[in-house]
């Protein structure tokens, strides 16, 4: 198919779907190409208040291609070679974190490996109900990229993500909702709908504001309290001079919704 990634907008709204269904997304040289050029432009625009992720098909994403594995694709490479190559494909995860937007992952099917470390490495993951969750690496005796160690490990503990990576079972979706892994669980029939909502609500959004929140979320990580605290206060006067900031404390004032211009 082509593309083998789709990319459409809605108003503020960026929606990108990997487009391999018949192989369940999973993910190949060409897709993750397109991908990173893709999480690359939607960063970069500053008319993108939000993206959403999602996958073509019954299933978002399977994570790497096993079939292509099998068949020795990459094995002319050097290791070396092939490092730098998969670290390449690897920050699309990174993108998904940092962009300074928010990012939603409409999660339904099968999603594991790879394709569970792009939702995890979104800040929201809107998943169907029927959805089925697994690490998978060690079942095809491999130790995980994409970053998913290090987000599952954030957002459910450490004890929690060995557990689930060192013992690859599937969990369902209401159960990754009860340990903290997905932000939100609908019925399957209303995914595309809530995701889309879920989207827009966040696009809509006091768009240079939000990039800040998320700038200061990401630091608090791993900073210290005093460069948190320095960094909060320097893009709280940053937004204090946005269009947006004036246009929420007149509204407030004149009691209505602020109509946000994302400047």
């Amino acid at each position: 198919m082509d593309p083998v990634l789709l990319e459409r907008s809605q108003g503020a709204l960026r929606i990108l779907a990997m487009n391999r269904p018949e192989r369940r997304n999973a993910l190949n040289a060409q897709l993750c190409e397109q991908l990173l050029l893709a999480l690359r432009a939607a960063s970069d625009d500053g008319a993108v208040g939000a993206l959403l992720l999602r996958g073509e098909g019954p299933a978002f994403c399977v994570g790497g291609d096993v079939k292509d594995m099998a068949e020795g694709k990459g094995r002319d490479l050097t290791t070396e070679q092939r490092v730098r190559s998969l670290r390449s494909r690897m920050e699309a995860s990174r993108l998904l974190h940092v962009m300074p937007k928010p990012t939603i992952a409409a999660v339904r099917g099968a999603v594991a490996g790879a394709g569970l470390a792009l939702a995890l490495a979104c800040d929201f993951r809107v998943v169907a109900r029927s959805t089925k969750i697994t690490s998978a690496f060690a079942k095809v005796g491999l130790s995980g990229d994409f970053g998913g160690s290090w987000f599952l490990t954030r957002l459910v503990g450490a004890a929690r993500a060995r557990d689930l990576y060192l013992r690859p079972r599937v969990i369902s979706a209401d159960e990754a909702l009860a340990i903290g892994l997905v932000t939100e669980v609908v019925d399957d029939d209303a995914l595309e709908g809530r995701a889309l909502a879920f989207a827009h609500e966040l696009a809509g959004g006091p768009r240079v504001t939000l990039g800040y929140m998320k700038q200061n979320l990401n630091h608090a990580v791993a900073g210290t309290l005093e460069s948190t605290l320095d960094l909060e206060a320097l893009h709280h006067t940053l937004s204090a001079l946005t269009d947006d900031h004036r246009e929420a404390a007149a509204a407030f004032v004149e009691k209505r919704e602020p109509r946000f211009a994302g400047r």
